[in-house]
């Protein structure tokens, strides 16, 4: 539920907060003085366009807060968890959306940055924003399907895969079949290295261990003299047993004894000792291993030869398939047998995928017609729900006209084949070709009948100002049970609606509110006559005082030649005197005695079916 909602430099509000509550809340004021900025601050919080022009004018950035209360454990709370915020200890959310002046923008949940896709994803299981532009989205033949949809609980998941699947072998087939020659010469070319390079078979890395082998065959003479040569230096000539010339373990040995001659005597002398004999030891263990490196150095021409053979074939395969465009064509680093290996593993992909003999042909056709006879089970499947739910669709929504002042009135919701494109995807359902699409097979329309008289017509054609609002409204009352939205917002939807349909009107979004937080932007008396509490916005101009203002606010004067507008709960009197003004246009005597006929009337309506909320007993003003 939102609890409270907090708008600061847009359009003509200044700075004003919302408190809301259960059940029904309405938001009057007169026209221009800034009721649409309250569902504009509303979209904006839960992500929706940033538009730099709604600022109010002379400041350099507008922001909208929200506080949500939010269940533990509920699929909101782990999106904000997962995006990187926290709830409050009493469980409420904050949401938080800057904008500023040169049109960027900033969101906030739970405390955490977040892109503003992260509100959007949040208001999908938050809150629902209707408006006079969704009357016009409900004439369109995609808002009538997923209307129907979303009473049926259609999953098009599945649907949508099946679809898919079927339109990739359809169009892989059709590539293979009309590119045959083409693929034939590709599959032709890659076969032909495949096999080059299984003929040579190369390991990973056997290129780079053929060159060092290579560079120690070719110089094995040079290096067996180095490294006889150094042993010689660290242990002496085996070959001069008298020692003529002076090896290191030699010289050190000598330095060693001349220290013993002292050892004790100086603690830093005896640690130089130390460290002489450790020379000795590496000088010992190098030795050694000099010796046995020259050991197994070997002058072998032969060997030499069939490495140079080796290498020959393996730079053969770099050159055409490891470097240039060859070994870069499928990805990594071009150069050496790594390169060539993986162009094999790709060369092998592309062979599958260029096979055009007959057999591959044959499976994938009838990979083909399994795709289109799962997508067809599905469509069948989801066209029986469709059906089913339309039914009782229509029903539920000529009961609610009837209640909405158009007693003869009649709604149908029609299921119908979708007509085969001559070109687009087609499937045959009962024995007769059906248009296709990831949504399914149908088409849905929605049809008004206004009397039995008049013929059914779609209700883009059939259906005036006023009427249209009232089928919106009575498709919303009826989606109500099977609507996860807690909270939902409608902006004047009862435009174009006067006398006994405007108190209608007003009862149904009252029923909406038993189960439901309902918001409403009204202009209308007989419906915010219904409401459990009253928000009316006031505006100023050029430091004037609010109007309406009986409250007595702390509010400052508006900067000169500027409108501002202000937000203040009402009750009591204030309320009669507001209702008066929207009856009448005035508080006269006579439109307060009717605005009181209006809520007494409302409250025995109330009485009969019950609400969710108490009202409230006070007028609260915002603070500017």
């Amino acid at each position: 539920m939102l609890e409270e909602i907090r708008i600061r430099g847009l359009g003509v509000i200044s700075d004003a907060v919302l408190e809301l509550g259960p059940g029904l809340t309405v938001v009057t004021g007169e026209t221009g003085a800034g009721k649409t900025m309250v569902v504009t601050g509303l979209a904006l919080l839960f992500g929706g366009r940033a538009d730099s022009s709604r600022l109010r004018p002379g400041v350099d950035s507008a922001s909208v807060e929200g506080r949500l209360l939010v269940a533990d454990g509920s699929a909101t709370a782990a999106a904000v968890t997962e995006a990187g915020g926290d709830l409050d200890s009493d469980g409420s959310l904050v949401l938080r959306r800057v904008i500023t002046a040169t049109g960027r923008s900033r969101a906030v949940a739970g405390g955490a940055s977040v892109p503003a896709t992260v509100l959007a994803r949040l208001a999908e299981d938050l809150v629902a924003v209707h408006g006079q532009s969704d009357q016009q989205r409900l004439t369109q033949p995609v808002e009538q399907r997923l209307t129907l949809d979303r009473f049926a609980g259609v999953d098009l998941q599945d649907s949508r895969a099946a679809f898919q699947q079927w339109r990739a072998a359809v169009a892989e087939l059709a590539r293979r079949t009309g590119a045959a020659r083409e693929l034939a010469r590709e599959a032709e070319l890659l076969q032909h290295g495949l096999d080059e390079i299984a003929r040579v078979a190369p390991q990973p890395g056997e290129d780079t261990e053929l060159a060092a082998l290579a560079a120690r065959l070719e110089h094995s003479d040079a290096l067996r003299i180095a490294s006889r040569t150094a042993h010689d230096v660290l242990l002496g000539d085996p070959d001069d047993p008298a020692g003529d010339v002076p090896d290191v373990q030699t010289l050190i040995a000598a330095a060693g004894r001349a220290l013993g001659q002292v050892a004790g005597t100086d603690a830093a002398l005896d640690q130089l000792s130390d460290r002489l004999a450790e020379l000795a030891a590496t000088a010992t263990d190098i030795g050694g291993e000099l010796a046995g490196y020259q050991a197994q150095l070997e002058a072998d021409p032969a060997r030499l030869a069939a490495v140079h053979e080796r290498r020959a074939a393996l730079n053969g395969l770099i050159r055409r398939y490891g470097t240039g465009d060859a070994g870069t064509r499928f990805g990594g680093p071009a150069g050496g047998i790594q390169t060539v290996l993986e162009w094999a593993a790709e060369a092998e992909q592309r062979l599958a995928a260029a096979d055009t003999s007959d057999e591959a042909l044959a499976a994938l056709a009838a990979e083909r017609d399994r795709a289109a006879a799962r997508f067809t089970e599905l469509a069948a499947g989801v066209s029986g729900q469709r059906r089913l739910a339309a039914e009782k669709l229509s029903e539920l929504i000529t009961a609610e006209l009837a209640g909405l002042a158009m007693p003869a009135a009649s709604v149908r919701v029609e299921v119908r084949p979708r007509p085969p494109a001559e070109s687009g995807p087609q499937v045959m359902i009962a024995g007769q070709p059906v248009g296709a699409g990831p949504d399914g097979v149908d088409e849905v329309e929605i049809t008004l009948r206004p009397h039995p008289d008049a013929p059914a017509l779609p209700v883009q054609r059939g259906a005036s100002g006023g009427e249209l609002s009232r089928v919106m409204l009575a498709i919303e009352v009826a989606l109500a049970g099977t609507d996860p939205v807690p909270t939902m917002v409608f902006d004047e939807v009862d435009a174009g609606v006067g006398g006994r349909a405007a108190v209608e009107v007003g009862r149904r979004l009252a029923r909406l509110a038993r189960d439901h937080q309902v918001v409403v932007v009204t202009h209308l008396a007989q419906v915010a006559a219904f409401a459990d509490r009253h928000l009316v916005v006031d505006k100023s101009v050029a430091g004037g005082p609010i109007a309406g203002d009986s409250a007595g606010g702390d509010s400052q004067p508006a900067s000169a030649g500027v409108t501002r507008s202000d937000i203040r709960s009402v009750d009591g009197t204030d309320r009669l005197v507001e209702l008066a003004r929207m009856l009448a246009g005035n508080d006269s005597a006579v439109a307060r005695e009717h605005a009181a006929q209006l809520l007494d009337a409302a409250r025995e309506d109330i009485a009969r079916f019950g609400t969710t909320a108490s009202r409230p007993g006070r007028g609260r003003r915002s603070k500017q």
